[in-house]
């Protein structure tokens, strides 16, 4: 697939690493030339200094006969004229980062498709939900969302004394049966092993089970964890994402205590004008003896979303050490993140996963209805849709001839969400959840095809 990304920045420079790994004719235009240099660091990328607001640079970018555009510069307006004579010189399809939520409001002036953008992603946004779903599950490190909501899949991190411990999957299955979930990936020393029925379950294997969203909790008590009753929740940056965060929890939990820590004088003081119901801190969120005098020891949550992951990691790990029960950062770079679980942090969110996501939604088959890569493990999870050509219709999940390295985890039938077992059978225009490992997504999407 040919692919042109317009900008080489936080979120455009790892979408284009990406997709040339997956073997894609990926081609990026920035005015930035020392941005552009870094975008080819390592990958078989052809960089091209230009505008994406001029089209004799587009055209030169080869946005003409372009499979898909990628507009991702931190500029909407940039975005979305890029994105219209991009649309206009015969792009195939155009994706677009769009921060701005006035324009996707019902009843806005302009819309997506005016400007002939086919796809709104917002990283910020996706993230700023991903960590709210995160405050609601306390003791899960991870939470997806799937199948419209029906379903979710939580990592769980299993210390020395879960009763589970010693358990095979299947006697794990057995002694719950009357949950109706499935442990689909588990990441041990750094390495993600999708689990037959007979692999044991091990002292600090983190673990990713999938479940109707009814379920959740007793999967957890069944780990031997306990969810914890949130009150005060503190979040260190008034970045967009810090501010988002920041109305969302207030939104879910009217009564929860929110504090907002924001370096900057004139950021904190227009936060506070904006919401009166959020306690408004300018301050360094690193300093120790702030952090102290504004109650951290009766925090439950500390969210760190600046954007400076390095201060993200200090001030969390800086929170656990005063025994706050949660902590989540908010982590860009790929090397921090296997870093940040092995340091102590409970959770790490990363924006650019959101927009690699939906990315990938358009390049990897016609049948790919959603997909979801797990931060900090080597596996996705795959919406695939199936028709009637295809060879897995009509057969138990036990008879079918699945690469090695995937499991069907879930089944969506006329809309309803089901956890695949082995006697379950996947009918005509049925969705699968297919969780994989990232080595064999190709052989998947294929056989699926």
């Amino acid at each position: 697939m040919k692919i042109v990304i317009i900008g080489s920045g936080d979120v455009g420079v790892d979408l284009s690493t990406m997709l040339s790994r997956e073997k894609h004719d990926v081609v990026v235009l920035d005015t930035d030339r020392v941005a552009l240099a870094h975008s080819t660091d390592n990958s078989d990328i052809l960089a091209i200094e230009g505008s994406g607001t001029s089209a004799v640079d587009l055209i030169k970018a080869g946005v003409k006969n372009a499979d898909l555009v990628v507009a991702a510069t931190n500029i909407d307006e940039v975005n979305m004229m890029a994105s219209l004579m991009s649309k206009r010189l015969g792009a195939r399809k155009v994706i677009a980062r769009i921060r701005n939520e006035e324009f996707l409001i019902p009843g806005s002036p302009i819309v997506p498709s005016d400007m002939g953008i086919d796809v709104v992603i917002n990283p910020e946004l996706s993230v700023a939900f991903e960590i709210v779903q995160l405050v609601k599950r306390s003791a899960a490190s991870d939470v997806v969302d799937l199948a419209g909501g029906q379903m979710q899949v939580i990592g769980i991190r299993l210390d020395k004394d879960s009763p589970i411990i010693g358990l095979t999957i299947e006697e794990y299955a057995q002694q719950n049966e009357n949950i109706n979930f499935r442990v689909v990936a588990i990441l041990r020393g750094g390495i993600t092993i999708i689990p037959k029925g007979s692999d044991k379950l091990r002292g600090n294997d983190h673990i990713f089970a999938i479940a109707l969203n009814h379920d959740i909790k007793q999967i957890i008590r069944s780990t031997g964890i306990s969810e914890q009753n949130i009150h005060n929740i503190m979040i260190a940056g008034g970045s967009v994402i810090g501010r988002k965060v920041a109305k969302l929890l207030l939104e879910a939990r009217p009564d929860w205590n929110i504090k907002l820590i924001e370096p900057d004088y004139d950021i904190s003081y227009k936060i506070a004008s904006d919401n009166r119901k959020i306690l408004v801190l300018n301050g360094d969120p690193t300093d120790p003896r702030l952090l102290a005098s504004e109650g951290i020891m009766d925090t439950d949550v500390f969210i760190a979303v600046t954007d400076d992951e390095e201060s993200n990691i200090i001030s969390c790990l800086m929170a656990k050490h005063l025994k706050v029960k949660k902590v989540i950062a908010m982590v860009s770079k790929s090397d921090y993140i296997p870093l940040s679980q092995t340091i102590g942090l409970d959770s790490s969110v990363n924006k650019k996963l959101s927009a690699a996501n939906e990315i990938h939604r358009h390049v990897r088959g016609k049948n790919l209805m959603n997909t979801a890569a797990l931060n900090g493990i080597e596996a996705e999870v795959l919406e695939m849709k199936l028709g009637s050509s295809s060879p897995f219709i009509n057969k138990p999940l036990s008879k079918l001839k699945l690469p090695a390295g995937c499991v069907i985890g879930g089944i969506i039938s006329s809309g309803k969400a089901s956890i695949g077992i082995g006697t379950s059978v996947i009918n005509d225009g049925d969705s699968v959840l297919v969780f994989c490992q990232s080595s064999v997504i190709d052989d998947v999407t294929d056989k699926f095809n």
